[in-house]
């Protein structure tokens, strides 16, 4: 993504407030447009009762060629962002400016009159950003053939599905040459060709415009996205390059995460690969088995427990993964400690930081019981086997029990190698 000095999106100490009651709201709506009218300046007001900040001293730039992912948890005030920098919401405190022509997907159909046609919708919103209908028509056949849905173009939108509202919400936000692009993960919807084509059209898109990205999706970020912002609790806690901003991200997990663990029944106090305890490197050569020795302590029994592992990469694409529900081969868990004992033969992550992710699950109510996704860290040296498409062994053993089941794992997927 090449970028330049000029400067697409400023945005200085901007903050959004909202009222959790309905008659509240409208009340203190009026007061603020009175306040407003004074001159006053509503930052320096307190929050009033049910009020909350949903977002608090926000400041970034944003430059042509740029593409800012913006991440966080649910209701980190991802949202409400974009639709001030949308224009479509007032902000309570600070400003924003907009330097060009905004395309923006920031809710599924937002813009679009269900009662009107694909066609006839795709005039309307053109007209908005300023297109004439000339323009229009010269760009209509493109955005129809994007968003492939040409034999509906001419029903209303109210019958359209989920996706095809997608496809041609985006083709419009995308293929008038806008200056910045705003999408909240609304991509997601679509199925995997169409979003492929997404991609590509971002990339397309970021040669000579900034764009804003809100995705769940660490790897679409990775991929996409040349920085990244992360919210929580309406205000910025890592801006900066993408790598440390999905670490960041990651972290915000891990304290709720250990407390939901505990709640159902199963608490992994110690991990050990290889011999290593809490390993942060490990030596595989060739074909060489990973052994991974988990103490598990359960408040109570478990009688079949589905085991899975994945191994990632660090943008949390998955390499490859281990599973017993497969073939059935459960293993069992007692009150209290548990000694399990893991063997995998031929792994093939590929030498590098890796990720390792373990769930327990309970194999006769389908109830998470444990999981800690890219909780542990891999840095792998000397593996240079490559996975093949068949079947690799697994083997687990509870030393706590008698029983020592062993079980095969499903294909190992193709690793992305960096």
């Amino acid at each position: 993504m090449s970028n330049t000095n000029e400067v697409m999106i400023s945005v200085d100490g901007v903050g959004k407030k909202f009222c959790r009651n309905l008659k509240r709201s409208l009340f203190y709506g009026v007061q603020d447009i009175s306040r407003e009218m004074r001159g006053a300046d509503l930052a320096n007001y307190p929050l009033r009762k049910e009020e909350f900040w949903a977002n608090r001293d926000v400041s970034f730039e944003l430059r042509r060629g740029d593409c800012l992912g913006l991440i966080g948890q649910n209701g980190a005030g991802k949202t409400t962002l974009l639709k001030m920098l949308n224009g479509l919401i007032k902000p309570d405190t600070g400003h924003i400016q907009m330097n060009g022509r905004v395309g923006a997907m920031i809710a599924l159909g937002a813009g679009f009159n269900p009662i009107l046609t694909g066609r006839e919708n795709i005039y309307v919103a053109a007209s908005v950003l300023g297109f004439s209908r000339k323009e229009i028509d010269q760009r209509f056949d493109e955005i129809v053939e994007f968003s492939e849905i040409g034999k509906f173009i001419d029903t209303p939108v109210q019958s359209y599905s989920s996706g095809m509202q997608v496809r041609l919400g985006f083709a419009v936000a995308s293929s008038l040459d806008p200056d910045i692009l705003l999408i909240d993960e609304v991509l997601a919807v679509g199925d995997v060709g169409f979003r492929t084509k997404c991609y590509n059209r971002i990339y397309e898109v970021c040669k000579n415009a900034a764009v804003i990205f809100v995705s769940h999706s660490m790897p679409q970020i990775d991929r996409l996205c040349n920085r990244a912002l992360v919210l929580t609790g309406g205000a910025v806690v890592y801006s900066g390059e993408t790598g440390p901003a999905i670490n960041q991200y990651n972290k915000l997990f891990q304290t709720k995460a250990r407390e939901w663990q505990q709640m159902d029944g199963i608490d992994v106090q110690e991990i050990s690969i290889n011999g290593i305890k809490h390993t942060r490197q490990i030596d595989l050569k060739g074909s060489d088995p990973l052994n991974v020795d988990i103490t598990v302590d359960a408040a109570s029994a478990v009688e079949k427990v589905e085991i899975s592992v994945n191994f990632l990469e660090k943008s949390y694409d998955l390499i490859s993964q281990a599973n017993n529900r497969f073939d059935q081969k459960y293993i069992s868990l007692q009150a209290g400690l548990n000694h399990l004992h893991l063997s995998i033969d031929k792994v093939g992550l590929g030498s590098g930081l890796k990720l390792l992710s373990i769930a327990f699950v309970d194999a006769n109510t389908q109830k998470i019981l444990f999981w800690a996704h890219g909780g542990w860290e891999l840095d792998v040296t000397n593996d240079v086997y490559i996975p093949s498409p068949g079947f690799n062994t697994l083997a687990i053993e509870n030393k706590s029990l008698d029983a020592t089941p062993s079980f095969k794992r499903p294909q190992t997927l193709n690793a992305k190698r960096k």
